[in-house]
């Protein structure tokens, strides 16, 4: 059976990392939203004069949010389609409370849930001044609003995001990325892709 696997989590939580990790032995097209679109965002953003790190105001909400993440699904879609596992990588904020979402990649790669296993993995840490304490140090301007704001950052994110999702309990799986990711930690997160 296909694998399909959903990263999400916030900033700082160590997101790619862990699915790096797991991608090691699960072979997979692996699609990192940052990746997928960053260069077009940023070259987007600079010329119509907006900083190229800039993922926090209303200009980039309203004009490259979605073409970021629509991008990532229609490639998603496209390997899912020629039959690839396929581990996607983001918040996926909007898209988990969005019941459609899933069935619409589905259909759209010409397949179903006896065909595909949709699973999510949601990389967390136990407090959030460990979370800022990442952030901080893995030093990324593209950062720099949300620290500046941490209060207000603090508020209005999720860090637990709201998944609406036909699937099943068991595909949810909240992942604690605290402290050292442990081999013994990695081989739990294989084994509940696999299954």
């Amino acid at each position: 059976m296909q694998k399909l696997v959903y990263f999400v989590g916030v900033a700082g939580t160590g997101k790619t990392t862990v699915a790096e990790k797991v991608a090691e032995d699960i072979p997979c097209a692996f699609l990192d939203r940052d990746t997928v679109g960053g260069r077009f965002v940023e070259q987007f953003l600079i010329d119509n004069g907006h900083d190229k790190d800039d993922r926090d105001s209303e200009f980039y909400k309203k004009n490259l949010r979605d073409l970021e993440y629509d991008t990532t699904k229609d490639i998603c879609i496209e390997n899912l389609r020629v039959g690839q596992n396929v581990f996607m990588i983001s918040p996926f904020t909007a898209e988990l409370k969005n019941k459609a979402y899933i069935e619409d990649v589905l259909t759209e790669a010409k397949k179903t849930k006896d065909e595909v296993d949709v699973k999510v993995v949601v990389v967390t840490l136990e407090d959030i001044e460990k979370q800022r304490k990442r952030i901080e140090e893995r030093g990324t301007v593209r950062d720099t609003w949300k620290l500046e704001n941490w209060d207000s950052y603090e508020t209005r994110v999720n860090f637990v995001p709201e998944i609406n999702w036909d699937i099943p309990e068991s595909n949810i799986y909240q992942f604690d990325n605290s402290g050292e990711l442990t081999d013994q930690k990695v081989t739990k997160l294989k084994d509940f892709i696999r299954q």
